[in-house]
This record gives C-alpha cells, structure tokens and sequence, in this order.
C-alpha cells in the first residue's frame, strides 16, 4: 500500500528538517522525503499544513485492564488517534496493576488486535503499587516496558526508590517518577493559595512536589539511572531539574497542557474538572513551567489523559476524583505557545515526538527513510470548538468544554494506514 503526502511543511527535528516536501509511504513504511515525488496508491493534499511524525503522549490512562467503564484500549487509543498521537504509553494503575508478564501480555495483544495507535506499557515499580516490594523489572522489559512507574503514588521509601534505578539502571529501563511528598500532601484537595482560601478548601503546597523532585533527581544522580519526572507543576520543581541537567544526571520531564494553560483560578464554582493531581498552580508556577519549555528543561508534552466517569464528578469537590481526558486538545492548547511566542513550530513538535520518544527509549518520533510510517497531518488554522459528547473517549471530563481550539490532526497514519481523518 502506497500514500503519497503531497507539498505539506514536514518538521522533523530529529533530522532538522522543516522544509515543504513530499512524503513517501510503502509498505507501512517511510519510503523517501524529497520534492516532486510521486505514487501509485492515495494521495493527500498537504499544501498549508504541517506534517510531523507521529505525535507521541507518554502519559495516558488507558484504564484496562479492570476500570473500562471509565476507558479501554480501544476508545482511548481512537481518542489518540483523533488528537493526532501515533503512540502512546499506558500507566499501570489498571486492575490488575501492570506489574506482571501476563498482564503486559493483555495491553500488548488488545493494543495489536484492536488499538488505533501503538501502545507501550509502563509497568509498575513495586508490586501492586503498593510500595512495599519490587516488580520484577527485568521481566516487565522484556515483555514490552520501556518505563516503570508507580503513577498516582510516590514510591515514599527513599531506599526502595533507590533500588528501583539500580535494579533499572542495566536494563536500560526509565524510571518515571510520580513526585509527591504525602506527609505535606496530608488532606489537601487543590494548590495551596489564596483561592483555595476563599473556597475553603484545604491546599497542597509547592513543596509537597518540590522536595520529592528534590529527593529522586538526587537519587538518579548518585545511581547513574536515568530518571523522568511526570506532570512538572511548580517552578521549583523545573528549576531543580534545570540545574540536574546542568551537573548531566541523566533525567528528563514533561508538562501538560492543562498546567501550561490553566490556574487554580479554574476550581472556583469548585469545577471538578480543574481538579488534578498535580493541582493547577498559580500563575507563577504556569510561567514557570512555559519557561521550561521554552528553555528545553521541559522534554515532553504530556497529557495525563485520565478519564472518569460522570459519577465521579458529579460529586462534592473533596471527594471527586483527580484527574481530566486530555488526548483531543492538547495539541490546539499546544500550538497556543507558538501563538503566544514561547516555543517555535519546531521546538513544539520537538516536544511531541524526539522528546518523549527519547525520554523512555522508544523507536519511534521520527520520518527517517525505513521507520514505521507514523505520521501527523495537521491544520494549524481550523477553528474548532470543543464539545465534550463528541469526544472520542468514554468519559468526558474535560475543563475545556466551549473553548475555542485552533488547529487539528486531520490524518493520523500508524504504520502507513490511515486511523483517523477528520471530516470537519
């Protein structure tokens, strides 16, 4: 099977390029990108748009195992693919917890008999997340992880945080840490500040994220493992990643859209969907984070995409659960920092493909001649509105709802065969 893109700007940053050029696709793969090229099979019109590897999100809540009311392999992965992401990596609080071959054999066969998108499994750092014991990381690799996290809980014993580098560390295995100091967490349900004072909500302080950031960048340093840090939220927390990268320990991090874009001035009305976890900041922390970006201390965009169902939303803000689907705007909420100049058209695809697919080690986020033929169209100019029935996720927690988003994936190519197009 042949698809010829023709004339689209094609950005590659992990080849430099960012020229108008065509795509060749055969055979599931990259064939050639040069000019005037031609094929024998589909062709799409890429004049004014942008064509880009396959876009990568390497935090997402697939759900399944065990939580498919609220998201399965097959409608996340078709939420992906309509928010222009090629792959995905899945966090491992499904039921049962991803921390076993056999469970990393179901995420992988669902994903191959039935996904719209590559999927990778995160396995757990200790068995059931509960902290208390290793997974068997060696076994988790090979059976299809690239990362290992405890996401949604911090690993809380600094010892067993440091085994779990070491014990990574030959395997060649990221560790993804999920950064929270429990004990200054304590009740705290959104940022600490003067709207969660007005509300009446207990808050979490920056340093609740700072001193865990703190704590596994030190670690990651004396071990020599490297280290990703998930959903960076303050402006401490980027800083101190910043000056590990000056000193070359080998850790990465990631933003999400709705910590670069919103403030915890999205909870008044005690709006359950701006409730995360991490909470939304203030304003200096979403300048912070923004900087980040723009400076490379930020390596990927994510999205945290965390469905839940209505009930349990549609509940007492203390008690609803964290967390937003994320997959369908991320990338017009990205594309406002190019609008607003804190990151090039390059640097933001950067931050979508080369930069997540290098922070855990994945073979994809490029258009080399022979790869996987994973790539996105995008229309950086239409003009949408987000409607959350419409979305392709099961759930539909978004604070997004009546925005108005520019810019969309209208093809979404997964080993040279189209999994989306949008219509309108």
């Amino acid at each position: 099977m042949s698809i010829l893109i023709k004339g689209g700007r094609v950005i590659d940053p992990a080849q430099g390029i960012d020229e108008v050029l065509d795509v060749l696709i055969e055979d599931g793969k990259i064939a050639k990108i040069d000019k005037g090229l031609k094929g024998k099979g589909e062709a799409i019109d890429a004049a004014g748009m942008i064509v880009t590897p396959g876009l990568i999100d390497i935090h997402v809540h697939l759900r399944d195992p065990g939580y498919e009311y609220k998201e399965d392999i097959v409608s996340g992965t078709r939420s992906a693919a309509a928010g222009g992401f090629t792959s995905v990596a899945c966090m491992p609080n499904t039921n049962p917890v991803t921390d076993s071959k056999s469970v990393v054999d179901y995420i992988v066969g669902k994903a191959a008999r039935e996904g719209f998108v590559n999927v990778f499994p995160v396995g757990s750092i200790t068995k059931g997340l509960k902290g208390e014991t290793l997974s068997e990381i060696g076994e988790l690799k090979e059976s299809g992880c690239p990362a290992v996290t405890d996401d949604g809980r911090p690993v809380v014993s600094g010892e067993l945080m440091r085994r779990a580098l070491e014990y990574a560390r030959p395997f060649g295995v990221t560790v993804i840490s999920h950064a929270e100091e429990l004990s200054l967490v304590g009740e705290g349900v959104m940022n600490d500040g003067f709207v969660a004072t007005e509300l009446g909500l207990k808050g979490i302080p920056w340093v609740a994220e700072d001193a865990c950031v703190a704590r596994d960048v030190m670690l990651a340093e004396y071990t020599g493992a490297r280290l990703h840090i998930a959903h960076v939220s303050t402006r401490g927390a980027v800083e101190i990643v910043r000056q590990a990268k000056a000193r070359g320990v080998r850790v990465t991090c990631e933003a999400t859209p709705h910590h670069f874009t919103l403030t915890d001035e999205a909870v008044r009305g005690y709006n359950t969907n701006a409730k995360m976890n991490p909470p939304l900041r203030g304003a200096d922390d979403v300048a912070a984070v923004r900087a980040g970006l723009a400076d490379g201390t930020i390596d990927a965009i994510a999205t945290d995409h965390a469905p839940h169902h209505i009930d349990e939303k549609n509940v007492e803000f203390n008690i609803a659960l964290n967390g937003i689907v994320g997959l369908e705007t991320a990338l017009p909420l990205a594309l406002r920092l190019v609008e607003d100049g804190v990151l090039s058209l390059n640097d933001l695809v950067a931050r979508f493909t080369v930069g997540p697919a290098r922070a855990i080690d994945i073979p994809r986020g490029t258009l080399k001649d022979g790869v996987p033929a994973d790539v996105t169209v995008i229309n950086p100019n239409l003009e949408w509105t987000v409607e959350p029935q419409k979305l392709q996720s099961k759930s539909k927690n978004t604070p997004f709802g009546g925005w108005k988003m520019k810019g969309a994936a209208i093809y979404t190519i997964v080993g040279g065969k189209v999994v989306w197009r949008r219509e309108s």
